[in-house]
């Protein structure tokens, strides 16, 4: 009984690190709110660039940043308005559906996904279908954009579809959080 408060703990504190940790994405719904200021609750989009307008503020550069980040952005384009300290302004994502990967190859079902939530390449191949039957999972490829440039990853997902996987077969298997705009390809 002593061993399942650390495991609750730990899944809650997993679960309080993945929250803080959400940057923001083109295709976001937000809901902004400056404290006081009804005039200043918004529901915005996230524009395709990245960006969006805030009133007072003007257009701001935004994917990328954490709802924190762009509360103190906000905040300082609104400290011109106000002679004392700025109202509190809170950033919320309602809608994370700028999350979006791709899973093409030797899938069941590929095509582009908005899983709003983070996953990892096992729950992004299980999402387009699973393996097909030729399926090469010793060389799953991801293809990451990172600005304008791209990297490749190599996941090797085979030995945890044999029987009698073990946690080293995990270990091993790289198996790699997905990030917005990766395409995974399975040769």
């Amino acid at each position: 009984m002593g061993a399942a408060k650390p495991v609750i703990t730990g899944t809650a504190a997993s679960a309080t690190s993945a929250a803080s940790t959400y940057r923001i994405n083109a295709g976001d719904e937000l809901e902004i709110y400056v404290w006081g200021e009804e005039r200043l609750q918004r529901k915005v989009k996230v524009l395709p660039d990245g960006t969006m307008a805030f009133p007072l503020v003007g257009q701001i550069k935004v994917q990328g940043l954490l709802p924190s980040e762009m509360e103190q952005l906000i905040t300082n384009g609104l400290s011109a308005q106000y002679v004392g300290a700025v109202p509190q302004v809170t950033v919320s994502v309602l809608v994370p559906s700028g999350m979006q990967f791709s899973v093409m190859g030797r899938v069941n079902a590929p095509g582009t996904f908005s899983p709003g939530r983070y996953v990892n390449v096992l729950e992004a191949l299980s999402m387009a279908g699973g393996p097909s039957e030729f399926a090469n999972l010793d060389n799953v490829l991801i293809i990451r954009k990172s600005g304008e440039q791209l990297s490749t990853l190599n996941v090797r997902l085979a030995p945890l579809f044999k029987t009698g996987a073990d946690a080293k077969d995990v270990a091993r298997g790289n198996i790699l959080l997905i990030e917005t705009g990766d395409t995974v390809i399975v040769r």
